[in-house]
């Protein structure tokens, strides 16, 4: 436990989207990776998908293309290395949030940090 706040404060990337993203992971509501979100996406049980910035193109590209032809809404947020720390694992480029309260509050804060909501 004291290794994650040395982390994130070392990064200074605390944030209440990377906190309901942890207990959201904590709760089991997520799915990360890109074969288990496509998965999600596709079987309708995806509330929202977090893509990292640093993803490559075809990556967003893909999932972007996707999220909309499935109508599930999609962010891009931060780094691959955050996202993996927020989840308590290395980097993950994608993840879904399969829980739709827990989609509308990371949703909300994303939208206060004034990230990239597509």
């Amino acid at each position: 436990m004291r290794h994650w706040k040395r982390r994130w404060d070392y990064l200074g990337q605390r944030s209440k989207a990377l906190s309901l993203i942890s207990l959201a992971t904590k709760a089991q509501k997520t799915v990360s990776g890109e074969f288990c979100t496509e998965k999600e996406v596709k079987s309708g049980a995806a509330a929202l998908v977090v893509i990292a910035n640093d993803a490559s193109d075809n990556t967003k590209k893909k999932f972007k293309n996707m999220c909309e032809f499935y109508h599930v809404p999609i962010c891009f947020y931060r780094d691959k290395d955050t996202l993996g720390h927020a989840m308590g694992k290395q980097f993950r480029a994608s993840l879904a949030i399969l829980d739709q309260g827990f989609a509308k509050g990371i949703r909300e804060s994303m939208d206060a940090e004034d990230n990239t909501v597509a």
